[in-house]
C-alpha cells in the first residue's frame, strides 16, 4: 500500500465515525484527577477501556501502583517487535479536571459527548482523552496497514494524575528507566498555535507556584478603634506585590529574568501571530515586556502572575482591620532561568524593599525544557506532517504552558516532540470544553503519517532509526 492510499483510507475511516464513538465512551468515565479523594474511575478507565484496546493492537499492559502513598495508577503498555529495533515512547494521561457540571451551558453535560457546529463537547475532549484517542488510532491504522509489522517497538505510558501535578511520575520514571527505555518521545497535549495551523512544540515553560503571606496578628480589630495604629496586612501585601511586578505586568525581580531569546528562537517565532482564532481574547499589546513581540513574550520569556488574593471578608466586608493577607502567585519561566533559587531571590528582593514581614512559601514546581531546534527529529516530524497536510507546520521552541516533559527529556534522556490536537479557545479546564472535528480529522491524518513514516527505513536512515 502506498502512503497516499493509506492516508485516504484513514480519512475515509474517520468519516465513518468510529473515532468519535470511541471518544464518546471514554468521556463517560468520570476520571477527575484533581479531587481530594481519587475516584475509582481512574482505575476503571485503564482496566475497562485502555488495556483491552491496547492489547488488541498487540500490546502487553501492566498497571503499576503509584510510588507515592494514595497516588493515582500508572499504565505501561509495550508492543515489542524485536529487541534490536528502535523504540518509540508515547506519553499521555487519562485523568481530567473536575467536571464543573453545573456551569456548562444548557444542553451540554461534561460526561456526555455532544456534537454541535463541528465541535465535540465533553470533559477531556481537548485534554487529554481526545488527543490520545487520535494518537493511538493513528498508530492502530499504521499497524494494520503495515500488516502488523511497524518495524519499531512502541511503549505507551499513561498516567492518571497529570491534572494534579503528575504525583509520583518523576519517581516512577527514575525507578523504571529500563522498562521505559526508548529512542524518541512523541506525545500529544496542549493546543496548536491556532485552529488552522498544524503545530509541534519541543518542550514547555516551567512553573513555580508560591504564596506571599502577611500576618501581623491572630485576629481582626475594629477599624474605628484601631485604624492608624495597627499595620493593615492587605496594604502591606499590595505594596510588596508591586515590587515584584509592575502595573504593566513586567517582572521586576532581576534574578528571575529570562535569558534573551536566541537568534534561532527569535527566528522560529518571527512569523507567529497570537490570538487570531475566533473566541480568543484581545491581546493587550502594552502588557509585559513591550520590547518583545507577543509570541516572544508568551513563549520565550518569563511572567509573574498573581492568581488569587485574599484578606478580610470580600463577600461581606466588615469594619475591621484584617488579621492577615495572602497572595497566590506563579512564575512561568523558560530554560535558563535560575528558578531553583526562587525562594531566596524573592525573599532577598522583598527584604531589600522593606518587606521583611512577608513570608514566602513554595507549593509546586515544574522545570522548563526545550529540545534543540537543530535536532534532526524536529525537521523530520515537521516534514512528515507537511507531507500529509500540505500546510506549513508551526514549530514552537516550547509550549507557553507547562507539562511534565522534564521527566522524558532529563530523566529518560529522550528527544521530545509534541504534536497537539487542540486549539487555544477549546475551553480546556473550563466549562464547555471541546475539540474541533476538523482538527481531530487532520490530527488523525498527521499521526497516522508519522507512524507510517517511522517504519520507512529509507526515510529514517539518517536519524540512526532502524
Amino acid at each position: 500500500m502506498s502512503r497516499s492510499n493509506f492516508l485516504s483510507e484513514t480519512r475515509a475511516w474517520f468519516d465513518k465515525g468510529e473515532l468519535r464513538t470511541t471518544l464518546e465512551r471514554r468521556v463517560a468515565f468520570k476520571t477527575e484527577g484533581d479531587l481530594p479523594e481519587l475516584p475509582s474511575a481512574l482505575w476503571d478507565y485503564l482496566k475497562r477501556e485502555m488495556i483491552p484496546y491496547l492489547d488488541s493492537m498487540g500490546f502487553r499492559s501492566e498497571i503499576f501502583d503509584n510510588p507515592l502513598p494514595k497516588g493515582p495508577p500508572i499504565l505501561v503498555s509495550k508492543r515489542i517487535e524485536g529487541a534490536e529495533l528502535p523504540t518509540l515512547l508515547i506519553y499521555t494521561h487519562g485523568d481530567v479536571v473536575n467536571g464543573q457540571d453545573a456551569r456548562w451551558q444548557e444542553g451540554l453535560n461534561p460526561w456526555t459527548l455532544t456534537t454541535t457546529d463541528g465541535r465535540w463537547y465533553g470533559r477531556g475532549c481537548a485534554d487529554n482523552k481526545g488527543q490520545h484517542t487520535i494518537t493511538l488510532f493513528g498508530l492502530q491504522k499504521a499497524i494494520e496497514a503495515r500488516n502488523n509489522q511497524l518495524g519499531y517497538n512502541v511503549v505507551v505510558l499513561m498516567e492518571m494524575g497529570e491534572e494534579a501535578g503528575s504525583p509520583g511520575l518523576t519517581e516512577f520514571c527514575k525507578s523504571h528507566k529500563e522498562l521505559l527505555s526508548a529512542d524518541l518521545l512523541i506525545a500529544s497535549d496542549g493546543p496548536r498555535i491556532n485552529a488552522n495551523s498544524p503545530t509541534i512544540f519541543l518542550g514547555s515553560r516551567g512553573l513555580v507556584n508560591f504564596s506571599l503571606t502577611v500576618k501581623p496578628r491572630d485576629k481582626a480589630y475594629h477599624s474605628g478603634n484601631w485604624g492608624g495604629v495597627l499595620v493593615n496586612p492587605a496594604t502591606r501585601l499590595i505594596h510588596a506585590l508591586s515590587t515584584l511586578v509592575d502595573m504593566n505586568g513586567r517582572l521586576l525581580v532581576d534574578k528571575l529574568y529570562a535569558p534573551p531569546p536566541s537568534a534561532l528562537v527569535k527566528d522560529a517565532l518571527s512569523s507567529i501571530e497570537i490570538g487570531k482564532d475566533p473566541g480568543d481574547p484581545k491581546i493587550d499589546l502594552k502588557w509585559g515586556q513591550s520590547e518583545l513581540t507577543p509570541a516572544e513574550r508568551l513563549i520565550a520569556s518569563n511572567t509573574l502572575e498573581i492568581l488569587a488574593l485574599g484578606s478580610g471578608q470580600p463577600d461581606r466586608p466588615v469594619n475591621a482591620i484584617p488579621s492577615q493577607a495572602i497572595a497566590h502567585c506563579q512564575l512561568r519561566f523558560v530554560v535558563g532561568t535560575d528558578w531553583e533559587n526562587l525562594l531566596t531571590h524573592i525573599q532577598n528582593h522583598l527584604r531589600q524593599s522593606g518587606f521583611d514581614d512577608v513570608v514566602v512559601n513554595i507549593h509546586a514546581f515544574t522545570p522548563a525544557t526545550r529540545l534543540d531546534l537543530n535536532n534532526p527529529w524536529v525537521n523530520w516530524v515537521k516534514s512528515s506532517i507537511e507531507n500529509t497536510t500540505n500546510k506549513k507546520v508551526t514549530v514552537l521552541p516550547n509550549l507557553a504552558g507547562s507539562l511534565p516533559n522534564d521527566v522524558f527529556a532529563d530523566i529518560l534522556g529522550l528527544p521530545t516532540i509534541w504534536v497537539p490536537h487542540s486549539y487555544p479557545a477549546c475551553n480546556q479546564h473550563a466549562p464547555n470544553e471541546h475539540m474541533l472535528e476538523s482538527v481531530a480529522a487532520e490530527g488523525l491524518q498527521m499521526m497516522a503519517g508519522i507512524f507510517w513514516d517511522l517504519g520507512d527505513k529509507q526515510i529514517t536512515k539518517d536519524l540512526a532509526w532502524n
